[in-house]
């Protein structure tokens, strides 16, 4: 049996797809009106629910394989630090120390937002994870659980199997929930349908023009990829970055979504919102020698392919 947590969020959601059309035996763990309420989650199996505020009880002693924990808060707005403490720390912390008890395997979501500014690079060298300084609350809760997670090995605390993998910027459909938190290919689609045009940030920065800032953008597919291999065959112990590999340009994204629509590009760019500003990456590159070596990420989807065929499933999703 695996339990999912966030099972019915973005990624959780693919991943739960992906595991029971191989015949998983799952544990779907989230908030259970939300298992409902999305209209992306329509045909999915979730297998048996179970509420996030009772799986500390309902874990209990039960035989579990593997625990795959995307549940969290990802509002990289959020300034709520002891709603962040409980929320993502606390709650890694209690999995943990239950997959640690009981023998079960951890596979767990971490950030590249634990990277900050870049000025480290983006090596997932762990030696390098103490001295990281994340841009904001949400960053730094996942910087938090990391450093805590490698002291408690250190403490011979620790699950028999466990990964920690620094997501990028995911993209792909099942995202529409998240609003503003969702990616900028779901944003440009929309605007583009709307009104005809992609608004893009400005760059703030000297020396990057705007919609020159970039990020590693990476397909759903490719990360529940990823997933699904490690539950299969799990690695010893580590923190991976999860990305394509390759930074793209806001441009280059925008672009991909009007290429799918098939319309002319017609980008525009606004201010970047003064309470952003600081917390802005204008740069994310994943190092992704590790994961690869290991044997769990495949080459990835080009953006341009990803996005097309992201965008064909949101206009077949407008349309039923």
């Amino acid at each position: 049996m695996v339990v999912v947590t966030g099972a019915a969020g973005f990624i959780g959601a693919r991943a739960v797809e992906r595991l029971t059309a191989r015949g998983v035996d799952l544990v779907s763990v989230d908030s259970l009106s939300a298992f409902d309420s999305r209209p992306e989650h329509a045909g999915i199996n979730f297998g048996h629910r179970v509420d996030v505020a009772e799986i500390g009880g309902w874990l209990g002693s039960r035989p579990v394989q593997a625990i795959l924990h995307l549940g969290a808060c990802t509002d990289t707005r959020e300034t709520d630090r002891a709603y962040l403490d409980r929320v993502n720390l606390k709650a890694s912390q209690d999995l943990w120390c239950y997959a640690a008890r009981m023998g079960v395997q951890l596979i767990y979501a971490s950030s590249a937002a634990t990277y900050g500014d870049g000025s480290l690079g983006y090596d997932d060298d762990e030696a390098l994870i103490p001295s990281l300084h994340p841009l904001n609350l949400y960053g730094q809760s996942k910087q938090d659980f990391d450093v805590w997670a490698l002291a408690e090995e250190r403490r011979g605390v620790r699950p028999p199997a466990w990964t920690g993998l620094k997501f990028f910027n995911v993209y792909g459909f099942g995202e529409r929930h998240k609003g503003r938190m969702a990616s900028v290919v779901l944003h440009a689609f929309d605007q583009v349908v709307e009104q005809g045009f992609v608004k893009l940030f400005r760059s703030h920065r000297e020396g990057i023009a705007d919609g020159h800032q970039a990020r590693d953008f990476v397909s759903v597919d490719d990360v529940v990829d990823t997933l699904v291999s490690l539950v299969e065959a799990p690695l010893p112990r580590g923190i991976f970055n999860l990305g394509s590999g390759g930074a793209r340009t806001f441009l280059d994204l925008a672009r991909a979504v009007f290429a799918a629509l098939g319309r002319p590009a017609d980008i525009r760019f606004i201010d970047t919102p003064l309470d952003l500003r600081e917390q802005y990456q204008y740069f994310t590159e994943a190092r992704m020698t590790r994961l690869r070596d290991a044997g769990h990420a495949r080459n990835p989807v080009a953006l341009e392919t990803g996005v097309d065929r992201y965008v064909s499933m949101l206009r077949q999703a407008a349309h039923t």
